[in-house]
C-alpha cells in the first residue's frame, strides 16, 4: 500500500514523502496512529492543504522535545534484578521497566519513544536510545545490577559478570607465573654441567 507520511518515520521517510508499505503495517501502525493517510488522489490534495499547519505543529513539538531531550540526554537509571553468578538475568529488563524507572526519575515518556530492540538479559551497563519526538534521539545509560552496591561498580567500571571464585584463580595464576619468571629468583647453579656426547 502507498502512504503520504504525516511525520518523520524512522527508516522509512521524511514528512510529506509517499512510501510504499506492506499493508498490515499501514493499517495497524501508520493509519491508526496519524502518522499517514492512503495516498489517493483526495489525500494528496488534502496533504497539500495541510502541509503549512503540518510543518508549523511539528516545528513546534521539536522545540518542546529538544528541552526535554536536554534533561535526559546522558542520564543513568538504575534498576535492580537478581542474576546468576555469571550475570545473567531471571528474567529480563523491557521497554515497560526502563519507562519506569525514568519515570521514577521524573521523566515520563510513551512505549513507541524507548527503542529497545531486545530485552536486556545480562547485568551490566546497557545504552538505550529514546525518541522523543521523530526528529529528536537521544541516549540514556540503563544499569542493571544485583544492588545498588553494584550499580556503584558497574558505574566505576569494574566487571562484575564474572564469579569471584575465577577471580581468584585468576589472581593465584598470574602471581604464580610471576615467581615463576622473576628474574632476581635464585637459582641452583651447583649442579655439574652435562659431560659431551662422545664422538664415534
Amino acid at each position: 500500500m502507498e502512504v503520504i507520511l504525516l511525520e518523520r518515520v524512522a527508516k522509512l521517510g521524511q514528512m510529506g514523502d509517499v512510501v510504499k508499505v506492506k499493508d498490515g503495517f499501514a493499517r495497524n501502525f501508520l493509519l491508526k496512529r496519524n502518522k499517514a493517510l492512503r495516498a489517493t488522489k483526495e489525500n494528496r490534495e488534502k496533504y497539500d492543504g495541510m502541509k503549512a499547519d503540518l510543518e508549523a505543529k511539528n516545528i513546534q513539538a521539536k522545540g518542546e522535545a529538544t528541552k526535554v531531550a536536554e534533561k535526559i540526554d546522558g542520564r543513568n537509571v538504575v534498576i535492580i534484578r537478581q542474576a546468576s553468578e555469571t550475570g545473567q538475568l531471571y528474567g529480563s529488563v523491557s521497554v515497560r521497566d526502563i519507562m519506569a524507572a525514568l519515570e521514577a526519575d521524573g521523566v515520563s515518556l510513551n512505549r513507541q519513544q524507548v527503542l529497545l530492540d531486545a530485552p536486556i538479559k545480562i547485568i551490566g551497563q546497557h545504552k538505550i536510545t529514546i525518541a522523543v519526538h521523530p526528529e529528536v534521539e537521544v541516549h540514556v545509560s540503563t544499569t542493571v545490577a544485583r544492588s545498588e552496591a553494584e550499580a556503584e561498580r558497574i558505574n566505576r567500571g569494574e566487571d562484575v559478570n564474572s564469579r569471584q571464585e575465577d577471580r581468584d584463580a585468576a589472581a593465584e595464576a598470574i602471581a604464580a607465573a610471576g615467581e615463576f619468571f622473576d628474574p632476581e629468583a635464585q637459582h641452583d647453579d651447583t649442579a655439574e654441567p652435562a659431560a659431551p656426547a662422545e664422538e664415534k
